[in-house]
């Protein structure tokens, strides 16, 4: 039997053991990690996946590309579709800084939980691969969004990416400490905590107490947690008056997501799972 074999192309110095583990979890039979991709090398080892099996078996080798940063992931991944041609091409995904499988399940929750048509969506700490990710899918859920991060330079440079990768801008706003921060989600219904581990972005009474903010996700499971008052647990529990999901209650979509991708990975050779249809799959799951 032709083995499943998922290669890693992280941007990294060090390929993920994060996407190693769930990559075995999601059905791959080997997997093979390769740190510091970028798109002047990863030529050769796109070579090396599309030219090494006939065309009934290149769907048994898979790409993923991760690493910490969405800009050098998106460099990577669009050199990895360049070089394929023809039949010479295998499955490929992106999932840089698990961005598209988290922000997914952050914000399929948020849609199951409440429409997000026409809402205003605050996404704090924005400018990272899964703030930017999330901002991206609520867009496609039809709110109004807004990034914030605590240097302006960075929440404009984030804008403008997505505005090239997406073709929306969204607005925004530097945010330094939690009194800007919760500035910020005035007159908002949806916030989503996209900031890094350990740091507070909202605090208890930034929120508790505002008129009009409705559901909040939060992606931080080590205390302190992004938003204080939701516990990791969280799953569409109601606290305040708002509808409120924790990081380990997404988290088990994530993973779910993050599996179920790479099984289809290997379905056939020419799956290509970025934000789109990663958010689509992770509605159906959720």
């Amino acid at each position: 039997m032709t083995k499943k074999l998922l290669f890693l192309f992280d941007t990294d110095p060090v390929a993920s053991v994060f996407d190693t583990v769930v990559g075995y979890d999601g059905g791959a039979d080997h997997i093979i990690g390769y740190g510091g991709v970028n798109p002047e090398n990863v030529g050769a080892l796109v070579d090396g996946c599309i030219y090494t099996r006939g065309p009934k078996e290149k769907q048994f080798t898979a790409i993923f590309v991760g690493g910490g940063s969405m800009v050098a992931g998106e460099a990577v991944f669009k050199a990895v579709k360049k070089r394929f041609f023809s039949n010479f091409r295998v499955s490929c995904m992106l999932d840089s800084n698990g961005s598209n499988t988290t922000a997914a399940a952050g914000v399929a929750l948020l849609a199951k939980a409440g429409d997000l048509k026409g809402k205003k969506a605050v996404v704090l700490a924005g400018t990272g691969p899964v703030g930017m990710r999330a901002a991206a899918m609520l867009n496609i859920e039809g709110a109004e969004v807004t990034i914030t991060s605590r240097e302006q330079s960075r929440a404009d440079a984030a804008a403008k990416a997505i505005q090239e990768r997406f073709g929306f801008t969204p607005k925004a706003v530097e945010a330094r400490d939690n009194a800007a921060r919760a500035e910020a989600i005035k007159g908002a219904q949806v916030v989503f905590g996209a900031g890094a581990i350990g740091v507070e972005l909202l605090a208890e009474a930034d929120w508790k107490d505002n008129p009009t903010v409705e559901l909040i996700a939060d992606c931080n499971a080590q205390p302190p947690l992004g938003v204080a008052g939701v516990e990791a647990t969280d799953k569409a529990k109601e606290r305040h008056g708002k509808t409120v999901i924790g990081a380990l209650g997404l988290g088990g979509l994530k993973l779910k997501l993050h599996r179920e991708c790479v099984g289809k990975l290997f379905e056939s050779a020419d799956k290509v799972f970025d934000c789109e249809n990663i958010y689509a799959l992770a509605k159906e799951l959720a």
